[in-house]
């Protein structure tokens, strides 16, 4: 990857809808050496999809919690098992295997605090194998960026 890749993942960074015209103007480029450069950056997997960004307030989902999960058991089988069952629960948006004193921390969008009761109660309370968890919600999001391609 050179600088104009670097520029081009930063156009469709800020703006995954942008047109081939746009965003060749933006590298100084035409629209067909920019879309082989893209094509490139999708099959090396560089460019893993395209999406839209959301206003979790705006649909419902207010709060953020952060849990921070222990295991009981490291087993293969029980790390799959418990990625399975995080897969097939919406609320969780992330899910990260940690270092450190948890094993685990998720990231769950819900609508209020007693939204999130009823996701403990009806579904993280009923995973087995988790020795112990802990909460924390998020107050105010004082950052939220794109990766940095100048690093």
């Amino acid at each position: 990857m050179d600088k104009i890749d670097r520029k081009i993942l930063s156009a469709l960074q800020a703006n995954s809808r942008a047109s081939l015209q746009e965003i060749g103007a933006a590298v100084g480029l035409s629209p067909s050496p920019c879309w082989g450069r893209i094509k490139k950056m999708e099959e090396a997997g560089v460019i893993t999809g395209y999406t839209v960004r959301l206003n979790p307030a705006a649909l419902g989902l207010a709060e953020t919690v952060l849990v921070m999960v222990t295991l009981d058991s490291h087993s293969d089988n029980t790390l799959e098992k418990f990625g399975q069952v995080l897969a097939t629960i919406p609320e969780i948006v992330e899910a990260h295997l940690v270092s450190g004193e948890y094993d685990y921390l998720l990231r769950i969008v819900v609508k209020d605090t007693r939204d999130y009761e009823r996701l403990l109660r009806e579904k993280l309370y009923k995973i087995k194998g988790i020795r112990h968890s802990q909460s924390s919600f998020v107050l105010r999001t004082l950052k939220s960026a794109d990766l940095p391609l100048d690093a």
